[in-house]
């Protein structure tokens, strides 16, 4: 097996994964994934396509994550990793789907409009 490729994307961060045989390491921008992402529930989403299909310490996995805040990119990382596992192996991809692993969120950010001071959010309307 050679080194698996895929990209995961969530709002504006993009994620590159490059999967291979090894012993379970997750590096993040040449970081331990636990030093890039600080708190549990990140890290829980980078492991949680793994743990699905019980394959936490098969794989080493290299990513280049960019754009974005710390919860997009988790989640571009989550996609990509879950991508790079059907690749791998197709009979993945049940267990994946059914946890909704395989979909990408499709949810932006919506643009300001112009004469409202944010997206829904109208300015301050005085009656006199």
């Amino acid at each position: 097996m050679d080194v698996i490729h895929t990209v995961g994307r969530r709002k504006t961060s993009v994620a590159r994964v490059y999967l291979k045989k090894g012993k379970g390491n997750i590096t993040i921008n040449k970081k331990d994934f636990k030093d890039y992402f600080p708190t549990n529930l990140l890290r829980y989403k980078i492991e949680q396509a793994q743990a699905v299909v019980d394959l936490k310490s098969s794989f080493d996995i290299k990513v280049n994550v960019y754009g974005g805040g710390l919860t997009g990119q988790a989640e571009a990382i989550r996609l990509a990793i879950a991508r790079a596992l059907v690749k791998e192996s197709p009979e993945n991809k049940e267990k994946l789907k059914a946890q909704s692993l395989l979909t990408r969120d499709s949810r932006m950010v919506e643009r300001k409009k112009p004469g409202q001071k944010k997206a829904r959010k109208k300015f301050q309307f005085s009656k006199r």
